[in-house]
């Protein structure tokens, strides 16, 4: 049995991780400009900032919030309150080589935390897809040179980025896996933009309270520009809520296990921006990368023909893995 990829999935899934590299890029653009967790702190709040015209009809039944606020409190805690600021502080001492290769084990913590959390016991094809998603970025960020991969040296970024990938995949698969009173009839019926903005409204409390802790800690002042601004604007438009929306609509049509190979394409997308932005073109290993990643993708879809009885609750159904509202990722 075949998870089926159409070119609309395809797209929804690709666009995301295009937008997280450019705001890889960007964050490190602001290194010693903007503190890491205040970066992350209004990220968040502008974001919310320009989605409350679509979801604020959200507060108008505030019980529906609060008989369900540990759930949504967790959520915004890992999706958008630690993620981003954990990556943000990841690049302040660790290189692109290393914050990438660590991101590139999100399918293996997916597939962990299905097994020993979900009972989703990953299948042969799903090891091989992963072992083909990871060659392509281990091509990638050695530049077609794999003995650099053996000089990498772990630094305190490493160890955040490390943190960062875990509590995102964790984070995944409560969306994919939501409590009782967050599906079925019980599921508050919320929008796309009344679901977002809730989650984003406790994340951006939890980024508040991190720069806020960060402040008081003696960081530097931020030196405001009109390019501070403009990585502002985009970080809070395309990487958080174009980027979410997209990323959640994949999630609830394949499940988190299989749209994890395509948060493989991030090193990718981020070595070509990089590799534009410094004026070099790509090279023959990012090609090459791109047909890994992709027969990574291709492989991991393929399913054996169930015979478990439960096997209707496996996240290749899109009902059974719908969050609360499809498009948070």
């Amino acid at each position: 049995m075949t998870t089926r990829i159409g070119p609309r999935i395809a797209l929804l899934l690709t666009l995301p991780p295009l937008l997280w590299a450019g705001n890889a890029v960007v964050g490190r653009l602001l290194v010693g400009t903007v503190p890491p967790l205040a970066l992350n702190a209004m990220r968040w709040s502008l974001a919310l900032v320009l989605l409350l015209p679509l979801g604020w009809t959200v507060f108008k039944r505030p019980g529906v919030i609060a008989r369900r606020w540990k759930h949504l409190a967790l959520l915004g805690l890992l999706g958008v309150g630690s993620y981003n600021a954990l990556q943000y502080l990841a690049v302040q001492t660790s290189t692109p080589l290393n914050v990438t290769l660590i991101a590139a084990s999100l399918p293996v913590w997916m597939l962990a935390f299905g097994a020993l959390l979900y009972r989703e016991s990953p299948s042969r094809a799903q090891g091989v897809g992963a072992a083909l998603s990871l060659v392509g970025v281990a091509l990638v960020i050695s530049r077609g040179r794999w003995h650099t991969l053996v000089h990498i040296h772990f630094v305190a970024g490493d160890l955040y980025m490390l943190l960062a990938v875990v509590l995102w995949a964790l984070y995944s698969w409560m969306l994919a896996r939501p409590p009782a009173d967050m599906r079925g009839e019980q599921r508050p019926p919320w929008n796309w933009a009344e679901a977002l903005l809730v989650q984003i409204l406790f994340g951006t409390v939890w980024a508040g309270a991190g720069a806020g802790l960060e402040a008081w800690a003696g960081a530097a002042p931020i030196h405001w520009s009109a390019g501070v601004v403009a990585a502002l604007v985009y970080v809070a438009v395309g990487p958080a809520l174009i980027a979410y929306r997209c990323w959640g609509l994949g999630v609830a049509t394949v499940g988190p296990a299989l749209a994890a190979f395509f948060g493989n394409l991030t090193p990718v997308f981020a070595a070509v921006l990089s590799a534009t932005l410094l004026g070099e073109w790509p090279h023959w290993y990012h090609a090459v990368a791109f047909i890994l990643i992709a027969a990574g993708i291709a492989v991991s879809s393929r399913r054996p023909v169930a015979t478990a009885p439960d096997v209707a609750a496996t996240t290749a159904d899109p009902a059974a893995a719908r969050p609360a509202d499809p498009h948070r990722p």
